[in-house]
């Protein structure tokens, strides 16, 4: 460490607590960080999202889903 660093008013684990429970940092880009006052508006939009998704997503078809799972394959190799 340089000598320039100071730790003294450091506190040990401040964040364990938060890092044990599995926080999720996302960076938002600046014209969409503009249109939200805080971490709590962005959340309610993005769950407001999900509760849209799931009752107008119509179901999946067979062919869908198998097209889904053969775009997954690994290539085989030579």
């Amino acid at each position: 460490m340089r000598p320039q660093y100071d730790f003294s008013q450091g506190v040990r684990g401040k964040h364990f607590e938060a890092y044990r429970r599995g926080t999720n940092v996302v960076f938002l880009d600046p014209d969409v960080a503009g249109a939200f006052g805080d971490s709590a508006s962005v959340n309610q939009v993005l769950r407001l999202l999900l509760r849209l998704a799931k009752t107008n997503v119509p179901a999946e078809t067979k062919a869908n889903k198998a097209l889904h799972r053969a775009s997954r394959r690994r290539p085989r190799g030579k």
